[in-house]
């Protein structure tokens, strides 16, 4: 049986190769919910959950929001 043959690895390059500044922007969503001041109370009380329930659904909305904007502006716009 023949070994299948390699695929053509210029997609993976090319998308390795993309070091636009844009992208230190998903550090955010990564390190903010590691900062502990932030759940160091119980109040604000929003709809009756403490602090660190909403937070936590904050922290899923930050997400989407900079993984959204960072596609967006990195994103290889077509031949228009």
């Amino acid at each position: 049986m023949a070994a299948p043959e390699p695929e053509a690895p210029t997609a993976a390059r090319s998308r390795a190769k993309d070091h636009s500044p844009w992208n230190w922007l998903l550090f955010i969503p990564i390190v903010v919910p590691l900062i502990p001041v932030f759940f160091n109370a119980d109040s604000p009380r929003i709809l009756g959950f403490p602090r660190f329930y909403w937070l936590q659904l904050a922290y899923i909305l930050l997400g989407v929001a900079t993984t959204t904007l960072v596609y967006q502006m990195t994103k290889k716009r077509g031949g228009r």
